[in-house]
């Protein structure tokens, strides 16, 4: 067994890591899954699930880049009929915690079932400043689950797409490094921060000065010399005074050169951000602001000072971009795993931010980039509170993740009933086992 809890069985070809010694270097050298301690010796009932999107992560990466091959589908347990995206925060997680239902929710969508069936689960998360393999080794130790980073797509994950258009890009956000690590493990070549822009200059910002730590992983750079190609907001700005100053300072520059200014206020770099939640839900009691807010507060700042509007780009949720993505995961997943080149019919998303979650999933439901059903279902345990009407209405309404999956598979089960019931000599029993 390696030092970082490796035990290779389970599914060929795939890696299973302990979620209590594995670390994101490890995670990046080849399909993984996120292992429990108390299920290294066997692969759980979760494994397949988590195995198979993995890969199919994996091979839709190749797809990309041309580099793909035919694969040949295994016998499986899991329904291809239907599939889950599930929000994080707020859902499945309440400051750092998990929530009580989100335990027997995993169990009942991973064959303890009435009907005996697994069905397929992503993770579809605005949560940023960290990368996917980070994001699924959290998750793991929180629900104590097997899970795989192909299972998740986080608000900056469509970014990975953009490195190859960008040099020089202005990443801010997150704790410390850990958003130029994310960046550069996109693929971006040329990363700077806003503490090396403070390094180089430290009139840049009056009021914030970087600590010794800031200091020392800063990098030192002339930036008379440089031009900055683009600004990504990969997660939620902790120091917000700081951060907006260089951001407009490279706004309103001549071509992303520090220290210019643009007579015409149109020269600056473009501007993207991971996701657009004004408000998420945490531990407090009541929501707090995030990306969002950073996001308006910038428009709104240039406006006054320029007399212009900023012209700004958002990923994440609701984006149909981020809807897009997951179509093509799951199409993907479904092809290796059933033969069929096309993704689930249904996907039920449930989240707990009417903004975001619901008003997403009903718009790429009703837009004509999609090719299949997504279903919004909104739970009562984040941003939501009961009594409220929500501005963006979703299909149901249920206090609990739990209740989400029971909601979406005993919907599943009736459609599969009625379909029996219409076309009594099929074959069809992914949802239906009879004894």
């Amino acid at each position: 067994m390696a030092s970082s809890g490796t035990l290779l069985t389970g599914r060929p070809g795939v890696r299973r890591l302990s979620s209590m010694a594995a670390t994101r270097e490890d995670l990046v050298k080849g399909p993984t899954v996120v292992v429990p301690p108390k299920h290294m010796m066997a692969p759980s009932d979760a494994h397949e699930i988590a195995a198979t999107l993995e890969l199919a992560k994996h091979h839709l990466d190749e797809v990309s880049s041309g580099d793909s091959s035919p694969t040949t589908p295994d016998l499986t347990s899991v329904t291809d009929k239907y599939a889950y995206a599930f929000d994080i925060d707020g859902v499945l997680i309440r400051g750092g915690k998990p929530i009580p239902e989100a335990v027997e929710a995993m169990r009942m969508l991973n064959g303890h079932n009435e009907w005996g069936i697994k069905v397929p689960y992503i993770f579809v998360t605005n949560g940023g400043g960290k990368t996917e393999h980070e994001r699924c080794l959290q998750l793991s130790q929180q629900l104590e689950i097997e899970v795989s980073p192909g299972q998740f797509i986080c608000g900056h994950t469509p970014m990975r797409e953009m490195a190859e258009r960008y040099g020089t890009v202005l990443v801010v956000g997150g704790e410390g490094e850990k958003c130029r690590m994310v960046a550069e493990g996109y693929g971006f070549k040329d990363v700077v921060t806003p503490g090396d822009i403070i390094k180089d200059n430290v009139d840049t910002t009056p009021f914030r000065k970087l600590t010794e730590e800031e200091h020392k992983h800063s990098r030192a750079r002339n930036f008379a010399e440089i031009e900055i190609e683009a600004i990504f907001v990969f997660a939620d700005s902790r120091d917000w005074a700081g951060d907006q100053q260089i951001i407009l300072d490279l706004l309103m520059s001549k071509n992303g050169r520090l220290g210019t200014r643009s007579e015409t206020f149109d020269e600056g770099p473009p501007i993207f951000f991971s996701h657009n939640d004004v408000v998420w839900s945490t531990s407090h009691e009541l929501t707090r602001i995030g990306m969002g807010a950073l996001r308006a507060s910038l428009e709104a700042m240039f406006k006054a000072v320029t007399g212009k509007e900023l012209q700004t780009t958002a990923y994440g949720k609701p984006q149909i971009g981020t809807f897009q993505f997951a179509t093509r995961l799951l199409q993907q997943w479904r092809k290796e795993t059933h033969g069929i080149n096309s993704p689930p019919d249904t996907v039920y998303f449930v989240g707990d931010t009417p903004e975001s979650d619901v008003r997403g999933t009903n718009e790429y439901n009703e837009s004509p980039l999609s090719e299949n059903t997504w279903y919004s279902i909104l739970v009562r345990t984040g941003v939501f509170k009961d009594g409220t009407q929500p501005r963006f209405a979703p299909k149901a309404t249920v206090d609990n993740v739990l209740d989400a999956v029971k909601h979406g598979m005993r919907r599943e089960f009736i459609k599969a009933l009625k379909a029996k019931i219409d076309a009594p000599n099929s074959m069809d029993t992914a949802v239906i086992h009879e004894e």
